[in-house]
C-alpha cells in the first residue's frame, strides 16, 4: 500500500567518498518498504544518462545541478520524495535549487577528505594527486560546504545506521 504524503526533495550532498550514495540507497530502500513513493537520482547515474555532455568546469557542474534540482523539483511537486545524491560541490548552485523547491532538505555528508580517501574503492583521490584527474572536487577544486543545512551527518563520527536513522527522522517529520 502506497503511503500518501507530500513531496520533498532530499539533497545529499559531500565529497566523493563521504557516503552519500550509502546513505541515500538505504533511506530509499527502507522509504520503498514502508510504502512512501521515493526516487533517488544518484549523482553518477545523472551524469550516465542526463548529463552525459557535461564536463568537469565550474559551468558544467553548475548545470549538472541544475539539471537534477529540475528534475527533482518536478519529482517533489507530484508527491515523491526525492532522493539527490550528488557532490554538488558549489554553494550558489545548491542554494539555487533550494529556492524553486519549497520542501526541501539539505543533508551534509560530511567526512573529512582524509576518510573519503581511505574509504575510496575507484582510487579517484590517487589519480587525482597524481594529476590524473583534473579539477577533483576536494584535491584540486573546492568544496563550499552547506552553511545551514538541515541535517549533518558526520560519517567519520556515526555509524550508517545511526546516519540512516537521523535521515529518516528528518524525513518523517516532513512529509508524516
Amino acid at each position: 500500500m502506497t503511503v500518501a504524503h507530500p513531496g520533498l526533495t532530499v539533497w545529499f550532498t559531500g565529497l566523493s567518498g563521504s557516503g552519500k550514495s550509502t546513505l541515500s540507497l538505504a533511506v530509499h530502500e527502507q522509504l520503498c518498504a514502508t510504502g512512501y513513493r521515493v526516487q533517488l537520482l544518484d549523482g553518477d547515474e545523472v551524469r550516465l544518462f542526463l548529463s552525459r555532455d557535461l564536463g568537469f568546469s565550474k559551468q558544467d557542474r553548475d548545470e549538472n545541478i541544475r539539471r537534477i534540482g529540475y528534475v527533482a523539483e518536478l519529482l517533489s511537486k507530484n508527491g515523491v520524495i526525492t532522493l539527490v545524491s550528488a557532490i554538488s560541490p558549489y554553494r550558489s548552485a545548491r542554494d539555487a535549487v533550494r529556492a524553486r523547491i519549497p520542501n526541501f532538505l539539505e543533508v551534509y555528508v560530511n567526512a573529512p577528505v582524509e576518510e573519503c580517501e581511505r574509504r575510496d574503492v575507484k582510487g579517484l583521490y590517487k589519480r587525482a594527486r597524481a594529476g590524473e584527474i583534473k579539477s577533483f572536487t576536494g584535491v584540486s577544486d573546492p568544496y563550499e560546504p552547506p552553511q545551514g543545512p538541515e541535517l549533518e551527518c558526520r560519517t567519520d563520527l556515526e555509524t550508517v545506521p545511526q546516519s540512516i536513522e537521523r535521515v529518516i527522522d528528518a524525513i518523517l517529520v516532513r512529509v508524516g
